[in-house]
């Protein structure tokens, strides 16, 4: 018997994807594939037929949100090619760009049930590893680009224990003096921890 839903096995499968965030998010990684599927309004066979396991969804779900973030970085590059700095600017804009407080929220919930998983860890210390090398090309001294990706990354997270008030002002100020600090490592400029 065919489909009779009228997705397609996109469509499907992003439905499942998103279900199992916003479910995971809230409940854990320790969230039953019936409990996802009935929020995804899909039989647990669907979900079956598309993530063979629970795992398999998981780590779905974990590459998914990997590839987005490397992805925004790549819409937010500005600069020419071989520009010192460029990746590094690329990052903090993306990390610091259009603000939702409850998305934000749910999100880092989400990433930190999934980094419960061994496997997910793993994955994501080789997405680590794989900034880096490409980071080290950027041509920001080493010293100041931590100091100014490890503060972006803060400024990122900040709304999760951080009332919303004046949110978006603050994080448009905050990125401004990161771009800032780096054009001045870029240039030369003494930088100190």
């Amino acid at each position: 018997m065919g489909r009779t839903t009228g997705r397609t096995p996109e469509a499907t499968r992003r439905l499942l994807l998103d279900a199992a965030a916003q479910v995971i998010s809230r409940q854990g990684v320790g969230a039953t594939l019936d409990v996802i599927a009935r929020h995804a309004g899909i039989s647990k066979g669907g979900l079956v037929y598309h993530f063979a396991s629970k795992q398999a969804l998981l780590v779905a779900l974990a590459q998914e949100q990997l590839d987005d973030f490397r992805d925004c970085v790549r819409e937010q590059i500005a600069d020419p090619e071989g520009t010192p700095g460029r990746l590094t600017r690329a990052y903090v804009r993306a990390n610091l760009g259009p603000f939702d407080g409850d998305e934000i929220i749910e999100r880092y919930s989400l990433v930190a049930q999934l980094l419960t998983v061994p496997e997910i860890l793993e994955m994501s210390r080789d997405d680590e590893r794989r900034w880096q090398r490409d980071m080290e090309a950027d041509g920001v001294p080493l010293a100041a680009q931590r100091v100014i990706l490890a503060a972006s990354d803060g400024i990122a997270a900040r709304p999760v224990w951080n009332p919303p008030d004046q949110e978006p002002e603050v994080r448009r100020e905050l990125e401004a003096a990161l771009l800032g600090m780096i054009d001045a490592a870029v240039a030369g400029a003494e930088f100190r921890l």
